[in-house]
């Protein structure tokens, strides 16, 4: 059975990465091909490298063009989704790249938003290990609404949950930072993302703890550690077009790790993020000694991840790498797709990298 499904957003980069993967998929009709201001413009003009649709119009994104299809993928601004949403059928899968349905807690949403809270969808990052054993992959099989993660949180998440879901990390005194590639920022045109202005050079924004990721990133974190977690996250914008290298640090439990050699904590830590993976298709924590580059992950689900035990500080050093657009973004909203669905999780999605 053919599944029919409309994309928003189409003339952005996380709406076209969603048309990259949907091209591809072996079970998908790609219907309806949206934008707002880009509305009556063929999407070759706007999206060259997909060429099997090219010829395609974008048409305005109402409510009325995105029903009837199977599945709708909104990849819009924050704030934009929900009244999208909330005209389309409860039996249509809606996916929503935005931010408007990730946070639990609507006095998070409005402090770090300014707007009210829209509710809260399923979180469609299906390797965050759950209590019990379980992972979120269960919440998603039969879901008719889910929201994708931020790019920084997935790859902020997958870095520090093992050590959190396996209780070996404090939840105070938590530190990420991460560098990411320009086409994070978005499509639109914006001075300090000029080429001029980016190549050769690293920034940082959203510094103290004024970027809006962070309350999702706490908030996943703390749902595996099932206490409050309190990180400090500060984003860097890195000379490159795609790509997010996370390095993340926590203080070890010592009473949590058997053994007080450092060889023994770092036997202990390295185990329970091995574990923690070794079932999932596209997580992957490389072989002792070798750590993670973000060309490794360009252009696929992907996420690689190393660890480290820093001795003297008592902390775990994790590094993690994913491809802001594809397993950020885009990726992850249709293997979010896949799972409720019952299709294949893999679908459509690529495995290998594009080098150099």
């Amino acid at each position: 059975m053919t599944i029919t499904a409309a994309v928003s957003g189409a003339s952005g980069y996380a709406g076209g990465e969603v048309l990259r993967l949907l091209a591809n998929h072996p079970d998908i009709e790609i219907g309806a091909i949206t934008a707002h201001s880009s509305a009556g413009r063929r999407l070759g003009e706007l999206q060259p490298h997909l060429l099997t649709l090219a010829d395609r119009t974008v048409t305005e994104t109402t409510a009325e063009n995105l029903a009837g299809h199977d599945v709708v993928f909104l990849a819009l601004p924050h704030g934009a989704s929900a009244a999208v949403a909330a005209q389309l059928p409860d039996d249509t899968l809606v996916i929503d790249a935005g931010a408007d349905h990730r946070l639990e807690d609507p006095e998070a949403w409005f402090r770090f938003y300014r707007s009210e809270h829209a509710g809260t969808w399923p979180y469609g990052l299906p390797e965050l290990p759950l209590g019990g054993g379980q992972r979120q992959r269960e919440k998603l099989r039969g879901a008719r609404r889910i929201a994708v993660p931020g790019c920084y949180p997935t790859s902020a998440l997958l870095a520090l949950v093992p050590g959190f879901a396996a209780g070996l990390l404090e939840p105070n005194d938590v530190v990420i930072v991460s560098a990411s590639g320009t086409s994070g920022a978005g499509k639109s045109v914006k001075p300090h993302l000029l080429g001029s202005e980016v190549m050769g050079s690293m920034s940082p924004y959203g510094v103290g703890g004024g970027h809006r990721h962070t309350p999702e990133i706490e908030q996943g974190l703390s749902n595996a550690a099932g206490e409050a977690v309190t990180v400090s996250f500060t984003p860097t914008l890195a000379p490159m077009s795609r790509g997010i290298l996370t390095t993340a640090t926590a203080r070890v439990r010592a009473e949590a790790v058997k053994g007080t050699d450092a060889g023994s904590t770092y036997e202990a830590l390295r185990a329970a993020w091995t574990d923690a993976y070794r079932d999932e298709a596209f997580i992957h924590v490389l072989p002792e000694g070798q750590w993670p580059a973000t060309q490794m992950v360009l252009g696929s689900n992907n996420a690689a991840i190393q660890l480290a035990f820093d001795e003297h500080a008592g902390r775990v050093i994790v590094s993690s790498v994913i491809d802001n657009l594809t397993k950020g973004t885009a990726g992850g909203a249709v293997q979010s797709m896949n799972i409720a669905l019952g299709l294949p999780e893999g679908a459509g999605l690529a495995q290998l990298g594009v080098a150099p």
